[in-house]
């Protein structure tokens, strides 16, 4: 894809999580939003072997969202590339739908692994990538965590792991927007330098200064495919609520539902951002 493609597919993938966290009237759309250059990279430019028609193929590249909560961005992306249909993600959270508040991969297509339990996604993604080498499988590994989840003791327990192992086909991401629940993450638990610790983990390290910029991106994705003999992370600078200005850096909607009105203006914003992309 285009740079121009890939900005255009991110404005439906931000417009599919504002639908759905307002259908909802609950979710996480914070988080979801500044990942959603993050999302559509992968799905769209980076992950090999991916096929909607056969979710399930050998041979894919397999994605964790270890920042579960952030589902809608997923969803989102599943359903821009084809696994479900988009009209689904208006049931987000409903009773009776498959589109839980976080990842099943049990009814979700496209679904590598359950997730939500901070912590636990990045621990099967290096389990996944482990199991890649002992059977000789040429698929890379991808996890996306959050920063406020770096405070949980188990990321460091898998990434101590991931880099005595040498795991070079894992790619662990962190979309660093300086947010969490309770406020900055300076302010909840300091988790910086953040660099320096995946190094010291034997990780090589990829500092991203705009998280949301595709060439910037680009650069270390390739960077992370070319890297041999330990794993790499991409620590990524982004901005929390991006693409819908009331929420941009603002805690507040970490995991707010917008009403109908803050909908409107939100849908409005991303409509006007896709025509102004032509």
């Amino acid at each position: 894809m285009t740079d121009l493609e890939l900005k255009k597919t991110a404005v439906e993938i931000r417009k599919g999580i504002i639908t759905a966290v307002h259908a909802a009237k609950s979710g996480h759309p914070g988080g979801s939003l500044s990942a959603a250059e993050i999302f559509t990279f992968l799905y769209f430019e980076e992950m090999k072997n991916l096929d909607p028609k056969d979710p399930k193929k050998a041979d894919r590249d397999r994605f964790v969202l270890s920042k579960g909560h952030t589902a809608p961005g997923l969803y989102a992306t599943l359903a821009q590339k084809g696994y479900f249909p988009k009209e689904d993600l208006k049931t987000l959270r409903h009773i009776g739908s498959y589109l839980q508040g976080h990842p099943d991969m049990k009814h979700i297509p496209g679904v590598d692994m359950s997730s939500g339990s901070l912590g636990q996604g990045i621990s099967a993604a290096v389990g996944m990538a482990l199991s890649a080498k002992i059977f000789h499988d040429s698929f890379r590994v991808y996890t996306l965590l959050g920063d406020g989840e770096l405070d949980e003791g188990q990321v460091w327990e898998a990434s101590m792991f991931a880099g005595a192992k040498k795991l070079d086909n894992l790619c662990v991401i962190v979309d660093n927007n300086n947010l969490q629940i309770d406020g900055a993450v300076t302010d909840v638990n300091d988790p910086y330098p953040i660099d320096k610790k995946f190094e010291a983990f034997n990780f090589h390290v990829i500092n991203v200064e705009d998280g949301n910029d595709f060439d910037q991106l680009r650069a270390a994705f390739a960077e992370a495919r070319g890297t041999k003999g330990m794993p790499t992370a991409i620590i990524a600078r982004t901005v929390k609520g991006k693409g819908v200005s009331y929420m941009e850096n603002s805690v507040g909607w970490h995991g707010k539902a917008p009403n109908d009105e803050e909908y409107e203006t939100a849908m409005e914003e991303l409509r006007k951002a896709g025509e102004e992309l032509g």
